[in-house]
């Protein structure tokens, strides 16, 4: 299994645009200086009444399909 770890902040506004177009992705640059694109909806589980802020780790398949997501610390 393949995975990145990213930090995001993006506020409750700017995911409602995502929530509302399913085709739009999240394009994000890892900590380790990759840029990756991902479905929006794969964060659904990590939205607050903030957005979503914090250090995540996606986890891929060896296909490049997503398989998780989990908030780091």
């Amino acid at each position: 299994m393949l995975s990145v770890v990213v930090d995001l902040a993006i506020s409750p506004e700017e995911y409602q645009r995502y929530y509302l177009s399913p085709h739009i992705s999240v394009r994000a640059r890892s900590i380790d200086g990759r840029s990756i694109s991902f479905p929006a909806s794969v964060l659904q589980h990590c939205v607050s009444y903030n957005g979503i802020h914090g250090r995540f780790r996606i986890e891929f398949s060896s296909q490049g399909k997503f398989m998780s997501v989990v908030k780091l610390g």
